[in-house]
C-alpha cells in the first residue's frame, strides 16, 4: 500500500492548480483504498481491486468499447487481430437443439469427410447439441471449429447416427457473398463486413453484373458489422465523384481529419438504393452517411446500430492494454452517428439526438406469425425438403415448384401431428410456398441461389427495388 501511495501522491501534488479538481480526487481515492486495505472484513487483491474494480469501472463511465485487457487478454486480442479464419465450411441452419446442414463448401473439410445438405448434427465432441438454445448453440459451434471435432450425424434412412471427424482449414470467405440480378438490368450485392479486399470485391461483381451499364444496383448492408475501415471507404468511393467528402474524423486529443475520394476516381452511377438494420454498424454506416449526405443512394430498412467512434489500442506496463476511445467519425454535414450510452459521459456538444443512419424509407423486416415461428423453429422445412429430395428430380437452375408439392407439404405436416386452421393456412400459404421452394433450393442448388428465392418476399428488398424503378 506504501508503495502505492508514493506513486499516486506525488503526481497529485503536482496538481495543485488543476481546475477539475484531481489532486483532490486521487486524494479522496487513496484514503478510501487505505482504509479499505484495513479495515475490510475480509483481506483485499490490489490487483483485483484495481484491475476488476477501479480502472473497469472508471471505463464505463465513457463507453463499453473502452476496456482494460490484462497481459493474457492483450495477448489473445493481439492474436485474434493477426490470426486467420479456420472452419469446416459448412453452411447450417441453427435451431434450439438442432443443426441442419445446408450446404457444404467445394473442397472444404466438411465435403471431402462426406457430410451431405440435409444432414442433422446432433452431436459435437460426444456433447449433446439439444442442451443448447439457439444463442448458446452458436457460441458451442464457433468454439468447436477450432480444433478437431467428432461430430455425430442423423441421415435420413440410416438406422443409426454416423461419425464424422473434421480438421479445421483456413477459409477464404468472401466478403461481398451474394451478386445477382434482381430483375434485367437491377443487380443485387450483399456486403457481410468490411475487410481487406472487400472494396476489390465489390467493384468486382459490380462488374460482372453488368458495370456502368446497369439500371439500378441494391447494396446490402443489413447485419454489418463494419471492419476494416479503409476498405468501407473505398467502397463508398466507388459511387461518389473525385473529391467528395466521405467523413471527417474529430476527438479532443486529435487534429481534425478530413478523408475525401481520390483524385481522378471514375465512379458509377447508376440508380443506388442501401439495405440497412439495426445491426448495420461502424464501417456501413460510414459508408451509408456518405451515400445519403450527397443524394447519391436511398437508404431503405431500419435505422442503424449508431456506433461512430475511432477505436486505439495502447500497450501499457507488465503486458497489460487498453482499447480507448479517442475520436468519433462524422458525416460529410458533419452528422455523428454515435449513440449515447446510458450512463456514459460523452461529449455535451456532441450531436447525437439522432443515434445511427435514419433511412429516407423505413421498411421493417418481413412480420412473423405464430405458424411461420412453429415451422421453422421445428426445422419442418428442412425435414420435408430432405425427404422430398429423395423422391423427386433434383431442381436444377430456374427451378419453380410444383403447385402440388405445397399440398404435398400440408399433408406430411398432418401426417406430424401440425394442422393449422384454414385461416392460419390460409394468411401464410404464399409464404410458406416460397419458403418451401427456397429450401428445396438450398438443399440443392446451395444457400446462394436459395436467397435469391427469398429475395422475392423479402419486404426490404423489394423497397429498395421500388425505389431504384420511380
Amino acid at each position: 500500500m506504501r508503495r502505492l501511495l508514493t506513486a499516486i501522491l506525488p503526481m497529485a501534488l503536482c496538481a495543485q492548480e488543476d481546475p477539475s479538481g484531481l489532486a483532490e480526487h486521487i486524494r479522496r481515492f487513496t484514503q478510501v483504498y487505505g482504509l479499505v486495505e484495513a479495515n475490510a472484513a475480509e483481506p483485499i487483491s490490489a490487483g483485483r481491486a484495481f484491475e476488476e474494480g477501479a480502472i473497469p469501472a472508471m471505463l464505463r463511465k465513457l463507453d463499453p468499447h473502452s476496456i482494460f485487457f490484462n497481459k493474457d487478454q492483450f495477448q489473445q486480442l493481439r492474436e485474434m487481430e493477426t490470426s486467420t479464419r479456420k472452419g469446416f465450411g459448412t453452411i447450417v441452419s441453427v435451431l434450439p437443439g438442432r443443426v441442419i446442414v445446408l450446404q457444404t463448401m467445394p473442397g472444404s473439410p466438411s465435403q471431402r469427410a462426406g457430410l451431405s445438405a440435409g444432414d442433422e448434427i446432433i452431436a459435437v465432441n460426444n456433447v449433446a447439441l439439444s442442451r443448447f438454445d439457439t444463442e448458446q448453440m452458436v457460441e458451442f459451434l464457433a468454439y468447436s471449429r477450432q480444433k478437431d471435432a467428432l461430430l455425430a450425424v442423423r441421415r435420413q434412412n440410416f438406422p443409426r447416427p454416423l461419425e464424422f471427424v473434421l480438421s479445421p482449414a483456413t477459409l477464404d470467405a468472401p466478403t461481398v457473398d451474394r451478386a445477382y440480378e434482381l430483375k434485367p438490368g437491377i443487380g443485387y450485392i450483399r456486403v457481410a463486413s468490411f475487410e481487406d479486399k472487400t472494396g476489390r470485391d465489390l467493384q468486382r461483381a459490380i462488374e460482372k453484373l453488368g458495370g456502368k451499364q446497369l439500371k439500378g444496383l441494391v447494396l446490402d448492408l443489413r447485419n454489418n458489422p463494419g471492419g476494416v475501415f479503409s476498405s468501407a471507404l473505398e467502397a463508398a468511393s466507388l459511387f461518389l465523384p473525385a473529391g467528395t467528402r466521405l467523413t471527417s474524423i474529430r476527438g479532443r486529443s486529435k487534429k481534425e481529419e478530413n478523408i475525401d475520394v481520390p483524385a481522378e476516381n471514375d465512379p458509377y452511377t447508376f440508380p443506388l438504393a442501401v439495405l440497412m438494420n439495426e445491426k448495420s454498424a461502424s464501417g456501413s454506416e460510414v459508408v451509408a452517411g456518405a451515400l445519403q449526405d450527397h443524394k447519391r443512394a436511398t437508404i431503405v430498412g431500419t435505422t442503424s446500430y449508431g456506433k461512430g467512434l475511432v477505436q486505439s489500442v495502447f500497450p501499457i506496463s507488465n503486458g497489460d492494454g487498453l482499447a480507448l476511445t479517442t475520436a468519433y467519425y462524422y458525416t460529410p454535414k458533419g452528422r455523428s452517428i454515435q449513440r449515447r450510452y446510458e450512463g456514459a459521459q460523452i461529449d455535451p456538444n456532441l450531436n447525437t439526438a439522432k443515434a445511427g443512419i435514419e433511412p429516407d424509407v423505413v421498411q421493417g423486416p418481413e412480420p412473423g406469425t405464430r405458424l411461420r415461428h412453429f415451422i421453422d423453429a421445428n426445422g419442418l422445412f428442412v425435414a420435408f425438403a430432405t425427404e422430398w429430395l429423395q423422391r423427386n428430380p433434383k431442381p436444377q437452375p430456374g427451378y419453380r415448384m410444383p403447385a402440388n408439392t405445397l399440398d404435398q407439404f400440408q399433408q406430411w405436416l398432418s401426417a406430424h401431428q401440425v394442422q393449422p386452421t384454414l385461416a392460419e393456412w390460409s394468411v401464410d400459404r404464399a409464404w410458406i410456398a416460397n419458403r418451401l421452394e427456397q429450401e428445396l433450393v438450398n438443399l440443392s442448388l446451395g444457400v446462394e441461389k436459395g436467397d435469391e428465392i427469398e429475395a422475392i418476399r423479402d419486404p426490404q428488398i423489394q423497397a429498395a427495388l421500388s425505389q431504384i424503378a420511380r
